[in-house]
């Protein structure tokens, strides 16, 4: 799949540890911002699928991490959507220092398509206007 989405953030004093270093929790919290901003870019901002009667938990989630942010370190992250079957999604991230081409940190989320009861759903079959709008983008 090809849609991806590049998200600035800035490394905030509050992510970070005595020593500057940001915490590595919050690699998954810069995760969700590109997610948010991938899906706004294909047009189906979250609050739209969640008006249609959708969400999108979180089943697993990954982070390799190859380098360290610093506080008021200015980052790149990036997301694409990887996979996405009737079921789940799993989205691909990398985030980098501005200015430089080595990854900090690359990981994924697979998310699970339920309903308002939080029962799976199969979104191809149950709402294929909205399935194609996420997949449009391969």
């Amino acid at each position: 799949m090809s849609g991806f989405a590049i998200s600035q953030v800035r490394v905030r004093y509050v992510e970070t540890d005595q020593m500057g270093v940001a915490h590595h929790s919050n690699y998954l919290a810069w995760f969700e911002v590109a997610r948010t901003d991938l899906f706004r870019q294909l047009g189906i901002p979250y609050p739209e699928v969640e008006r249609a009667g959708y969400y999108l938990p979180v089943l697993e989630a990954q982070c390799r991490y190859l380098q360290a942010a610093h506080y008021d370190d200015a980052l790149l992250v990036k997301a694409r959507l990887a996979e996405i079957k009737g079921l789940r999604i799993r989205l691909e991230y990398e985030i980098f220092r501005e200015g430089e081409e080595k990854p900090l940190a690359a990981g994924s989320t697979t998310h699970t398509f339920i309903n308002r009861d939080g029962k799976p759903v199969n979104l191809k079959k149950e709402n294929p206007i909205l399935w194609t709008k996420i997949t449009r983008a391969d």
